[in-house]
This record gives structure tokens, C-alpha cells and sequence, in this order.
């Protein structure tokens, strides 16, 4: 009589070499080589290292146990996808994450403020030009108004008719000409801009 582990029989036996058919690649037919069996069960290599708690008929049935045991027959055995929840951040990363986020704002709003004082300084030094221009436009107006004036005023001395006047106002208008002429040539480097000084009375 065989002598067999506990909670074996020969019954355990029989499914055991089914399990080793089957997994050796003749699962798709029966196997019926029980004498060989016999033979080979205790051999290295025939030994099916076993994966699940054993079987024990009196408490599971035969079927369930074929199917629970196999890894081969249970359709659990195939890799299917299982779907993994998102593990949760963690603190310092959240940490990070929002430090990183509040950084990437901040440089967002320096960036801002840099492009509105550029624009901001851009209008000012173009508000700063065009008073500028029209400051010198207005000082040419002036100096040009002044001249015409003193142009005036020159002709009028140089063209006074003193002839009936007493000769304390003679000499008073001689030296007023001869200021005006004093100053036509500083001004214009030359008496040759003093040609109409020598019409009407002197």
C-alpha cells in the first residue's frame, strides 16, 4: 500500500498528474498513462510544486478544486488589465506643486509689470519730445518775431529825418545810428548787409 502525506490519497494523486499533463502542453487531451504515473510521480522533475492550499476532498469538492488550484484551468490565470486608482500626492509634493505654481505666477506678474512701465516710460519720453519740439518751435517764433522788431526799429533810426529837429535831438538820433550800425556789422560779420543805410537822411 502507497503511503501518502496527509490529507493526500491517490485521488490527489490523479489530479495531480492531470495538472502535470496539462501543463506540459497536453492539456488538450486526457490523460490516461496512470501506470507511468505511478512510476515518475516521485521523480525531480515530474514534482508539481504546489501553488494553493491542498486539497482536501471532504471539504472541497473535486470540480472546485480543479478549477480553484490550476492555474492553468482558472480564468483568472490570464493577465487582464486591472485598473489602478491614482495614487494620492503626497504632502511635499502637493507642497512643491503649489510653489512651483504660485513661482510660475509671480513671473508671470513681474513680467506683466516690466511690459506696462516700458510702455508707461515709452509714452512719457514721447510726451517729453514733442514738448520739447514745440518749445524750440515757439523759442524760433520768438526770435523771430524779436528780430523783425529790432529790423524794424533799426529802419525807423536809420531813416529819422532830424532836419527840423534842435541839435541836442541830432546828436541824440546820430548816436542811436551809430549804435544800430555798430550792431549790423557784430551780427552780420560785415557792412555788406548795410547797404540801405546810406538812404534817406543821416
Amino acid at each position: 500500500m502507497d503511503n501518502y502525506r496527509s490529507g493526500q490519497n491517490r485521488t490527489n494523486e490523479m489530479i495531480q498528474a492531470q495538472m502535470w499533463f496539462g501543463a506540459t502542453g497536453g492539456g488538450k487531451k486526457s490523460f490516461t498513462h496512470h501506470e507511468c504515473w505511478e512510476v515518475v510521480k516521485f521523480c525531480k522533475r515530474f514534482v508539481i510544486i504546489p501553488t494553493g492550499p491542498e486539497v482536501v476532498l471532504n471539504e472541497t469538492p473535486l470540480r472546485d478544486s480543479m478549477t480553484s488550484d490550476s492555474p492553468l484551468d482558472s480564468p483568472m490565470s490570464q493577465d487582464s488589465p486591472i485598473e489602478k486608482e491614482p495614487r494620492p500626492i503626497g504632502r511635499k509634493a502637493a507642497k512643491a506643486k503649489k510653489k512651483g505654481n504660485s513661482s510660475n505666477q509671480n513671473s508671470q506678474f513681474l513680467k506683466e509689470i516690466t511690459r506696462q512701465n516700458g510702455i508707461r516710460i515709452e509714452m512719457e519720453q514721447k510726451r517729453q519730445d514733442h514738448e520739447l519740439a514745440l518749445e524750440a518751435e515757439n523759442a524760433r517764433e520768438r526770435e523771430y518775431l524779436r528780430k523783425k522788431d529790432m529790423d524794424k526799429t533799426d529802419r525807423e533810426t536809420m531813416t529819422m529825418d532830424t532836419s527840423h529837429m534842435s541839435p541836442e535831438t541830432k546828436q541824440f538820433w546820430k548816436l542811436e545810428r551809430r549804435d544800430v550800425m555798430r550792431r549790423r556789422l557784430f551780427r552780420d560779420d560785415g557792412p555788406s548787409n548795410t547797404d540801405w543805410l546810406n538812404d534817406g537822411n543821416h
